[in-house]
C-alpha cells in the first residue's frame, strides 16, 4: 500500500496532521494508498521554507534559471512512462491520454525555459533632459498553486514552471484524488538541480486551500477547478491583499455550419466529448447545429460511434474512454442524465445501458438531441461523457445562443467558409476560439484563459499572459548629472 506525503525543502515529510485520505483507482474501485492531509501547521512550515529560499532564487540570474528548466524538461521526457502509469492508475486515462497530457505541460515547460527573453525590459534614453527611464519585471515571492484532479501533471506544470522561471517559488497542492504526478515532477525538479524550498508539494484537501489562501506570506494564488470553488477562492485571497488568478468552469459549444465536412466534424466531435471521458474544462460538450439536415446527419454519424467506443481500465488493449474519477461523481453525472430524460429531449444514445467488466466508475458515451437553452443539461457543466445536440434554424441564432451562455472557456466552429469563420471569431464573446478545431488549447508560448464564468482573473495562464500575472512591474526614472547643479524643483521632470 503506497503511502503519500508532502515535499517541503526538498525532503520527504509526513507532517503534523494525523488524518489521511484513501486513494482510489477509479478503475477498480480498489484504494492504492493513503494521503497525508496538511492542517495549518504543514501550510505554515511549507510556506516558510518557500519564503526562504525565495531571495537567493530570485537573484539568481534567469538564464542560470533556464538551465535548470531544460534538465528538468529532459528528465520529464526520460520518465514519460512513469508519469504516465501513476496518471493512469489514480486518474483511469488511457497509456496514450496520459502522455498526451504530459506533454502539453511540457510544452509550457519548454516556454519557461526561454524566460531569459521574456523578461526582458524597456529602456528609454533622454526622456528628459538628463534623465533616463527603464522599466523591468522582478518576481512577487511565494505563490500558491491549486490544481484539479483531471490534469494531475499537465496543469501543475502549465502553472509551477512559469511561476519557478520568472523567480517565484511555489507551494503546489495538487488535487487529493490523484497526488503521485505532482510528486513525481517535483522528485524530478530536484534531481534536476531546482533548490530546495523553491517547489513544495502540500498534500490536502480544503484546510490546506484555505492556509494558503490566507496566509500572509503567499503573495499570489494560482487555481483550476469548478465555478463555485474558483469564486471563493477569488474572493479569499483579494480579502486577504493576494494576487489571483482562477479558473472555473465550462460549457464548450461546437457551431457546426451546412457546409462542414460532416465525416471529419463527427471524428473531430467524438474525440472532443469523450475523450478523457468528458473530465476537462475543453471538452466539447454542446453542438450547435445549423439545419436539421445538418442535425440528422450529425446524429447519424455519432450515434453508431458512441455506441462502439471501447471503455475499460487504461490497462485493456485498446480502451479508448476510461471510468470517471470518483463513485460520487459518477452518481452526479447519472442524475444529470435522469434530469435530462424528464426535461424533453430525446436521449439518442444512454451510456448507462452499457455494461463494464470492472467493478470501476464507468459511464459511456450518452447523446442527447433537440436539446434547448432552458434545461439543466445544456446550462450545467455536467464534467462527463454527455453530449447535447441544439438545432437552430440559422448562423445568426446559433451565435445568438452561444453568446448567452454564462461560461464561455472554449468554443468551436465547423465550416468550409471564410467568411463564416471570420466573422465568428470576430463576434463570439469566448476567450478560446477553434476553426474546425475541436478543443482550442493554445500552444505553451500563448496563452491560456475564457471569458465570462469561466476566468476570474486579469491574465491567462502561460505564456506571456503567465509571465505578466507571476512578476511585478518596476518603472526607474534616473538623472546622472554631467556636475551641473539642477536648483529646486518643484514639478515633475518633463521633456522640456
Amino acid at each position: 500500500m503506497r503511502t503519500y506525503h508532502h515535499i517541503i525543502n526538498g525532503q520527504d515529510v509526513k507532517g503534523s496532521s494525523p488524518h489521511t485520505i484513501a486513494v482510489i483507482n477509479p478503475s477498480t474501485g480498489e484504494t492504492v494508498g493513503y494521503m497525508s492531509l496538511a492542517d495549518q501547521a504543514d501550510v505554515n512550515a511549507a510556506v516558510a521554507d518557500a519564503k526562504a529560499a525565495f531571495p537567493s532564487w530570485a537573484d539568481t540570474p534567469p538564464a542560470a534559471r533556464a538551465k535548470i528548466l531544460f534538465r528538468w524538461r529532459q528528465l520529464i521526457d526520460d520518465h514519460m512512462d512513469d508519469l504516465a502509469h501513476v496518471i493512469s492508475e489514480e486518474h483511469g486515462k488511457s497509456k496514450a491520454e496520459a502522455i498526451g497530457s504530459i506533454s502539453r505541460g511540457a510544452d509550457v515547460l519548454e516556454f519557461a525555459c526561454g524566460i531569459p527573453s521574456a523578461l526582458k525590459g524597456e529602456f528609454s534614453a533622454n526622456v528628459g533632459r538628463q534623465v533616463d527611464s527603464y522599466s523591468l519585471r522582478q518576481p512577487l515571492g511565494v505563490v500558491g498553486a491549486i490544481t484539479p484532479f483531471n490534469f494531475p501533471a499537465m496543469i501543475p506544470l502549465w502553472i509551477s514552471s512559469v511561476a519557478i522561471a520568472c523567480g517565484n517559488t511555489v507551494v503546489l497542492k495538487p488535487s487529493e484524488r490523484n497526488p503521485s504526478a505532482a510528486l513525481l515532477l517535483a522528485k524530478l525538479a530536484l534531481k534536476a538541480g531546482l533548490p530546495e524550498g523553491v517547489l513544495n508539494v502540500l498534500n490536502g484537501a480544503k484546510e490546506a486551500v484555505n492556509g494558503l489562501l490566507t496566509h500572509p506570506d503567499v503573495k499570489a494564488i494560482s487555481f483550476v477547478g469548478q465555478t463555485s470553488t474558483a469564486k471563493y477562492v477569488q474572493q479569499t485571497a483579494i480579502a486577504h491583499g493576494k494576487r489571483v488568478q482562477a479558473f472555473g468552469g465550462a460549457k464548450n459549444h461546437a457551431l457546426v455550419m451546412p457546409d462542414a465536412d460532416i465525416e471529419s466534424t463527427v471524428d473531430a466531435i467524438l474525440g472532443a466529448a469523450y475523450g478523457s471521458a468528458g473530465e476537462r474544462c475543453m471538452a466539447i460538450s454542446v453542438v450547435v447545429a445549423v439545419g436539421e439536415q445538418t442535425a440528422d446527419l450529425l446524429i447519424a454519424q455519432l450515434s453508431p460511434k458512441i455506441k462502439d467506443l471501447k471503455i475499460g481500465a487504461p490497462t485493456n488493449e485498446g480502451a479508448e474512454m476510461g471510468p470517471l474519477i470518483t463513485q460520487d461523481h459518477l452518481a452526479k453525472v447519472k442524475a444529470y442524465i435522469d434530469q435530462g430524460v424528464k426535461e424533453g429531449p430525446t436521449l439518442v444514445v444512454d451510456g448507462r445501458l452499457q455494461k463494464v467488466s470492472s467493478e470501476g466508475y464507468f459511464l459511456s458515451g450518452c447523446l442527447f438531441d433537440k436539446v434547448t437553452s432552458n434545461m439543466s443539461i445544456y446550462q450545467d457543466e455536467i464534467f462527463g461523457p454527455v453530449l447535447c445536440v441544439v438545432r437552430v434554424t440559422s448562423y445568426e441564432e446559433g451565435l445568438t445562443l452561444i453568446n448567452k451562455h454564462p461560461y464561455a472557456n472554449g468554443v468551436a466552429i465547423f465550416t468550409r467558409d471564410g467568411d463564416s469563420a471570420r466573422d465568428f471569431c470576430h463576434r463570439i464573446d469566448v476567450g478560446m476560439v477553434g476553426i474546425n478545431v475541436p478543443i482550442p488549447v493554445p500552444v505553451g508560448f500563448h496563452s491560456f484563459g475564457g471569458w465570462k464564468n469561466s476566468i476570474f482573473a486579469d491574465h491567462g495562464m502561460h505564456g506571456m499572459e503567465g509571465v505578466r500575472f507571476f512578476t511585478q512591474l518596476k518603472t526607474i526614472t534616473s538623472r546622472w548629472s554631467s556636475g551641473s547643479r539642477q536648483g529646486v524643483e518643484f514639478s515633475l521632470p518633463t521633456v522640456e
